[in-house]
């Protein structure tokens, strides 16, 4: 979950820290924002580039929560619908009718989907935005973070999760006969390769596919048919990856779940692999696998993640802002942990204290801590890794937060 706006910015300035999801792990905060921030935007660093995405994220936690968001909340997200029902990162002017110089995009789109979807009240933006995804969908069945571009895992993911929420059923939104989960099939590692059962991003100028954690963390939720929400998972019946030419939906998430189990068995989190970046921890991934494993019924690796994540991740979150509080109170419904309690810290109120304070009065702050007995249904979301083709080279870069990572 890191998962994070414009294609052409981003082409001009490179690499964007963010919010993801997916995520990766999420951004430094703006000391001095280059557009000035909305009252209604959660959040205090420039929105430039993840500010739907952050908004979608909190607006979904809060719900998760029992919160019913605040409507100065709700109605700034809504203000950045464009006619055509796309969403791009941010709109500085919402009022101006959106052009071809507005960069539109899949991942935004999709975000505000699931959001608005939670929140309620909006279908007729929700089926807008929702027809104008299919509209844009390729003819492998996926779709790229850009419209037209070329498709990869985690766009293609969080629309299968909008599609979902929105209650269309993905495996019937078609292109030339393909539907998103042969794009998952397409980007999964054979068990007998290295990296067996993790989904990659995209494949490489040779076509070759390389695993990828945050790519497999999003594609476990998408082949489960879930969006940021899902409910706990039921065992696999397989621990190890099982082979399969071409891999039904809920085949590509055990082996990817396989696959994640092991990526953290040794240390408890992902390690970054940013081209460039000192070795460190990857946070927002790490809570993007907890949601998967969780969601993929694998819930002992879950649990004992996620208290990694407790121990160490809330530095990381106050830095970061919005989404990563969003997207650790995710990792926590996950795995039925007290996200009023996370190592000291209320992930809840540090959340509701970065913009306009939601309703309290059907707000539940959690369910049981992990290890004990109760139930509680799983939540799934990665921060949002968003990729560009930059001067024709394919080169990507990670938006809002989730950041493209190989283990």
């Amino acid at each position: 979950m890191n998962v994070r706006r414009s294609a052409a910015a981003l082409a001009a300035v490179g690499v964007l820290a963010a919010a993801a999801p997916a995520t990766a792990a999420g951004p430094s905060p703006s000391p001095s924002p280059k557009v000035a921030v909305p009252s209604g935007l959660y959040g205090k660093s420039d929105p430039t580039y993840d500010g739907v995405w952050r908004q979608s994220l909190t607006l979904v936690a809060q719900r998760t929560l029992g919160y019913r968001p605040a409507a100065k909340a709700v109605d700034w997200l809504t203000g950045q619908q464009c006619a055509n029902g796309a969403f791009a990162a941010f709109r500085a002017a919402p009022a101006k009718a959106c052009d071809a110089k507005v960069m539109v995009d899949t991942n935004s789109t999709a975000a505000a989907v699931q959001a608005l979807k939670a929140v309620g009240g909006h279908d007729a933006a929700v089926g807008k935005a929702v027809a104008w995804l299919k509209s844009v969908q390729n003819k492998d069945g996926g779709w790229g973070y850009s419209p037209g571009g070329a498709s990869d895992t985690n766009s293609t993911s969080v629309v299968i999760g909008a599609l979902a929420a929105a209650g269309t059923d993905p495996a019937r939104v078609e292109k030339a006969g393909k539907s998103p989960y042969d794009l998952l099939a397409a980007m999964s590692l054979p068990c007998d390769q290295a990296g067996g059962g993790a989904l990659a991003y995209q494949p490489d100028k040779k076509g070759q596919l390389a695993a990828n954690a945050d790519a497999t963390a999003a594609g476990v939720l998408a082949a489960l048919d879930k969006g940021f929400v899902a409910d706990a998972g039921k065992a696999p019946a397989n621990d190890a990856c099982a082979k399969a030419d071409h891999p039904a939906p809920a085949r590509i998430a055990d082996n990817a779940g396989a696959y994640l189990a092991a990526a953290v068995a040794r240390t408890g989190h992902l390690q970054s692999t940013l081209p460039g970046a000192k070795d460190q921890p990857d946070y927002g991934n790490t809570a993007d696998t907890v949601v998967a494993l969780a969601a993929d019924g694998r819930t002992e690796p879950a649990k004992k993640t996620y208290a990694w994540l407790e121990k160490n991740a809330g530095p990381w979150a106050a830095q970061s802002g919005p989404a990563a509080y969003a997207q650790l109170i995710l990792a926590a419904h996950a795995v039925g942990a007290q996200p009023g309690d996370f190592g000291g810290t209320s992930l809840v109120r540090s959340l509701d204290a970065l913009g306009p304070a939601p309703a309290m009065d059907n707000a539940t702050h959690g369910t049981k801590k992990p290890g004990k007995s109760g139930g509680g249904s799983s939540f799934g979301v990665w921060w949002f890794v968003g990729v560009c083709l930059v001067a024709g080279i394919g080169i990507g870069f990670l938006l809002s937060g989730r950041k493209k990572r190989q283990p």
